[in-house]
């Protein structure tokens, strides 16, 4: 008795922690197709809570009615198998998925997105079960009813807590997200089996055959690719990102989770990147005037990612100062290895922009603060707040400034707009360069904060002087698209209150639904 009261309570363990594993590996799963959003998030909670009420309701009546502990494990078998088809499954809805998001296809993307969550019903349904399931098996005397209610809830809870860390730490990062559902659903299925041994004898046997069928998935799936594209250089999972290094013409490109945007650009055989980045470049010259190239002396630049920004900066300025910020140091990695990001001059750290920026010694300041943690169409809501750039002007040089990328959709700006009015709140003068679009019918924006109150006339007297040739040729390129942003009309993000994915997903919607909606 005191033996199967052991495995019972393991059992509860391992199902909480494998729940959790579930849902954070679902994420993973999702990422490289849909991105990692709030709603993305919150789609997949919700259903999981909705799968979790469900079993704990169907748990508590299957107890009642059949209250052998068999009838549990075999549960939990059946659970830990399906578990292990998910990746399978998933597969070829989420190939499906990539050709909705590249027309931006509301249908092919809102279906195969449904079929993955739905693939996750019935086994979370089934571990939803092992809670109530238990306490019923383990009630013996009533006058213990909340003591054995509250061990079982305990435990569960203590493997939901593991289950939340495990994946993203150790086996997402080292294993990747396939291997880290057949890890889960194997000791599943292993405890569960052992319970089955214990109390059915011989019957249990044949239940390893399902085991058998994860170790082979495992097997037959392993170094797969997770998104396959025929210009695929490198992939890999680290614990914050999917990510991905595709051939482009003579160099290389950067790609995260979803794959719509490309953070960074590597071509050995030009000067410039022909991207947003190369916009990066004039953004000190909306000082007042007169202030030339001689003058750009420092640079921090928050979302390092491949180097793209730091090395045009190097290219144009010479071996300046330049701190470059990434969160995740597996791009670090990826920069050095594939995109040439070894100059002498740049410190990449591993963190946090915003962390980094508030740790710096009070008299620190650089000439340019240069935000491109922007992941399509997504801006960190924490680079984004009056707070943030406080922190920024906190850091700048006399006549420094601090520049931003935002995503626009044409004929709607709002994001822009939202991010100008809260640089206007803490900047005196706020500019906005606008990438030629090309006739995509989406682009990218930078909106520039100066330390000191400066015009139009200050920027091309600036540009008239310049004598660096990448210089000359970027404000000759940018120049038709320069504005002075206009009256604070947008939002004006803050720490409490900044709605940055509600207002891109309106303006998606928008797009997707047409101009007229």
């Amino acid at each position: 008795m005191r033996g199967q009261r052991y495995t019972l309570h393991a059992l509860v363990f391992v199902a909480g922690m494998t729940t959790l594993a579930v849902e954070m590996a679902a994420a993973r799963l999702l990422a490289p197709w849909f991105g990692d959003s709030l709603p993305i998030w919150a789609s997949l909670i919700g259903l999981i809570l909705v799968y979790l009420s469900l079993g704990y309701w169907l748990g508590g009546r299957l107890a009642d009615r059949s209250p052998r502990p068999a009838t549990l494990y075999r549960l939990c078998l059946w659970a830990g198998f399906l578990i292990s088809l998910i990746p399978v499954a998933s597969r070829p809805v989420l190939r499906l998925a990539a050709v909705g998001f590249a027309s931006l296809d509301a249908m092919l993307l809102a279906g195969p997105l449904a079929a993955v969550l739905l693939l996750l019903a019935v086994p979370v349904t089934l571990l939803g079960c092992v809670s109530p399931f238990a306490i019923r098996l383990l009630l013996h005397d009533p006058r213990r009813s909340g003591a054995t209610a509250g061990r079982v809830y305990a435990l569960s809870t203590l493997g939901s807590l593991l289950g939340t860390f495990l994946p993203v730490l150790a086996t997402i990062p080292n294993l990747g997200t396939r291997h880290t559902f057949y890890l889960f659903a194997a000791l599943l299925l292993l405890t569960a089996w052992v319970g089955l041994l214990l109390t059915s004898g011989r019957r249990a046997l044949p239940y390893l055959l399902l085991l058998l069928v994860i170790l082979l998935l495992a097997w037959a799936t392993g170094g797969g690719i997770v998104k396959a594209d025929e210009e695929l250089v490198y992939e890999t999972e680290s614990a914050y990102n999917y990510i991905q290094v595709l051939r482009w013409g003579p160099g290389v490109r950067l790609k995260l989770n979803e794959g719509y945007g490309v953070q960074s650009v590597y071509n050995p055989e030009g000067e410039l990147s022909d991207g947003i980045w190369d916009y990066f470049l004039i953004a000190p010259f909306f000082s007042r005037a007169p202030f030339d190239e001689s003058q750009v002396r420092s640079l921090c630049l928050i979302g390092l990612a491949g180097g793209t920004v730091s090395k045009l900066y190097s290219r144009a300025y010479g071996p300046i100062l330049m701190d470059g910020v990434e969160l995740d140091p597996a791009i670090i990695d990826v920069g050095r290895r594939y995109f040439a990001m070894n100059e002498p001059n740049l410190r990449a750290v591993a963190g946090d922009g915003r962390v980094f920026l508030a740790h710096l010694p009070a008299g620190k300041r650089y000439d340019v603060i240069a935000v491109d943690a922007f992941r399509p169409p997504y801006v960190p809501f924490h680079l984004a707040t009056r707070e943030f750039f406080e922190l920024c002007r906190a850091h700048l040089s006399e006549r420094g400034v601090v520049v931003i990328n935002g995503a626009r959709v044409r004929d709607d700006e709002r994001l822009v707009e939202a991010l100008a009015a809260t640089m206007q709140a803490v900047f005196p003068s706020v500019f906005i360069v606008e990438e030629p679009d090309e006739g995509f019918p989406t682009g990218n924006s930078l909106v520039v904060g100066t330390a000191q109150p400066s015009t139009l006339a200050d920027w091309e007297a600036n540009i008239a002087g310049l004598r660096q040739p990448l210089l000359v040729e970027m404000a000759r390129r940018a120049a038709p698209y320069v504005r002075r942003a206009g009256p604070g009309s947008g939002i004006v993000f803050t720490d409490d209150r900044a709605p940055v994915e509600q207002l891109v997903h309106s303006i998606v919607l928008r797009y997707l639904l047409g101009p007229d909606r």
